[in-house]
C-alpha cells in the first residue's frame, strides 16, 4: 500500500507540460500575450525605445499578435484536436519541445536585429509553421481523413502569408507586409468561423443540458457555406483592393448572416455558463467588426476600430475561452461545471474590447487613454489565466484518458 501511495504521489506531481500540444502552447501563448502587450504599452503610450527591433513597433505588434500569439494558440488546439480526430498521437516530449523552441526563437529574434540577420529570423519563423504543418499532416494523411484538408490548406496559407510578410520587410515584395499581416489576420478569422460551426452548437447543447433540457438549435447548412464563401471574397477584396464599396457590401451581408446564425444558437442558459458565454460574446464581436468595417467609409471611423473588434473582441475572447475549455477538458476536469470561477477572467477581456473599440467612438479625444486601459485589461485577463491554469497545464490529468 505504501508503494502504491508513493507511485500515485509521484504521478500527481509529475511534470506533464510536454505530454501533448495544448499544454506548452497555451501556457506560452498566454505568457507571450501578457509580456508583449506590456511591451506594446511601453512603446505606444510611453515612447519607449524599440532598441534592436527588426521592424517598426506597429508592424512588430501586428505581426506578433497574428503569427506569434494567435498561431501558438492554433498550434496547441490543432495538435490536440487532430490527435482526437485521428486517434494518432501528435508531437510530445522532445519533438514538442523542439517545436516550442523554434516558436520562441522567432519571438525573441524580433528583438535581436544586431545579432540575428532578418533572413535568418524569417527562416526560423517560417520553419515553425512548416514543422507544425508536417506534424498536423502526418496523422491526417496516414488514415486518409480528407475532410480535415481545409485545416492543412489554411496552414499552407499561413506559411505563404508569413513568407510574404518577410519578403515585404526585406524589400523583396511590394506590399508584402500588408499582404502578410492582413492575410494572416483573415486566416485566423476564417479558421474561427470554420471551427466554431463545428463545435459551438455541440458545446451549447451539451453545456446547458443540466439547466435547459431538450433544446433545439437552428443550423442552416446553406448559411454556413455562404458565410465561408462570402468571407473569403470579402477578405481577398479587403487585402488587394482596399475597403471599397463591394467589400463594404459583403461586410454588411456577413454581419447579417452571422447575426441570424448566432440568434439560432441562443438559449438563455448560456449566460450562466462562462465557458459558453465567452464564446458567444466572441461571435458578437465578429458581427460588430463586420458592421464597423461597413460603416467606416460612411462615418469616417478609423479602420483600426474594426480590426480591434475582430482581434481583441473576437479572437481575444475566443482564444481565451477555447484555451480555458480545452485545458479543463483534456486534463480530466468537468467543463460543464468548471471548478474555478472564470467570469472575472473573461470579463477582463470583454472590458479590453469595449475600451479599445467602443469608447474611442464615444470619446475620441481620449483615444490614447482608452488604448492604455484596454492594454491593462488584456494583461489582467492573461495574468488571471496563468494564475488559474499554470498548475493545470504543468500537472498530469486527474483522470485516465
Amino acid at each position: 500500500m505504501a508503494l502504491i501511495s508513493l507511485q500515485e504521489k509521484q504521478s500527481v506531481n509529475r511534470f506533464a507540460l510536454f505530454d501533448i500540444g495544448f499544454r506548452p502552447f497555451f501556457f506560452g501563448a498566454a505568457l507571450f500575450a501578457l509580456i508583449t502587450m506590456g511591451l506594446w504599452h511601453l512603446l505606444f503610450n510611453h515612447g519607449w525605445s524599440a532598441g534592436a527591433l527588426q521592424a517598426s513597433p506597429v508592424i512588430w505588434h501586428a505581426h506578433e499578435m497574428i503569427y506569434g500569439y494567435s498561431l501558438a494558440v492554433i498550434a496547441g488546439f490543432l495538435l490536440t484536436a487532430v490527435q482526437n480526430w485521428t486517434g494518432i498521437k501528435t508531437l510530445k516530449g522532445g519533438s514538442l519541445i523542439l517545436l516550442i523552441l523554434i516558436w520562441l526563437t522567432g519571438r525573441i529574434g524580433f528583438w535581436l536585429a544586431d545579432s540575428i540577420p532578418l533572413m535568418l529570423l524569417a527562416a526560423i519563423d517560417n520553419l515553425f509553421i512548416l514543422y507544425l504543418m508536417v506534424a498536423i499532416a502526418r496523422p491526417i494523411i496516414s488514415i486518409r481523413q480528407w475532410r480535415q484538408l481545409p485545416i492543412l490548406i489554411i496552414l499552407i496559407l499561413f506559411l505563404t502569408g508569413n513568407i510574404a510578410f518577410y519578403a515585404g520587410l526585406t524589400g523583396s515584395l511590394a506590399n508584402g507586409i500588408h499582404i502578410g499581416l492582413y492575410g494572416g489576420f483573415y486566416l485566423i478569422l476564417l479558421l474561427m468561423l470554420i471551427i466554431s460551426r463545428r463545435v459551438m452548437p455541440m458545446f451549447i447543447t451539451n453545456g446547458v443540458a443540466d439547466l435547459q433540457a431538450a433544446i433545439k438549435l437552428t443550423n442552416r447548412p446553406w448559411m454556413d457555406l455562404s458565410i465561408i464563401i462570402l468571407f473569403i471574397a470579402y477578405a481577398l477584396l479587403d487585402i488587394f483592393a482596399g475597403n471599397n464599396l463591394l467589400a463594404s457590401l459583403l461586410a454588411v451581408i456577413l454581419a447579417l448572416l452571422n447575426g441570424i446564425r448566432l440568434a439560432g444558437w441562443h438559449v438563455a442558459s448560456i449566460w450562466k455558463k462562462p465557458l459558453l458565454w465567452v464564446l458567444y460574446v466572441a461571435h458578437i464581436w465578429l458581427i460588430i467588426g463586420f458592421a464597423l468595417k461597413a460603416a467606416s467609409p460612411v462615418f469616417n471611423f478609423s479602420p483600426m476600430l474594426a480590426v480591434h473588434a475582430f482581434s481583441v473582441g473576437g479572437i481575444g475572447m475566443l482564444t481565451l475561452g477555447m484555451m480555458s475549455r480545452v485545458s479543463l477538458g483534456h486534463t480530466g476536469r468537468n467543463v460543464f461545471n468548471p471548478p474555478i470561477n472564470l467570469n472575472p477572467l473573461f470579463m477582463c477581456m470583454a472590458a479590453a474590447a469595449v475600451t479599445r473599440v467602443i469608447f474611442p467612438i464615444l470619446w475620441e479625444h481620449q483615444y490614447s487613454l482608452w488604448i492604455g486601459i484596454s492594454q491593462a485589461f488584456w494583461c489582467l485577463a492573461f495574468a488571471l489565466f496563468l494564475w488559474r491554469y499554470t498548475a493545470i497545464l504543468f500537472r498530469p490529468r486527474i483522470s485516465p484518458e
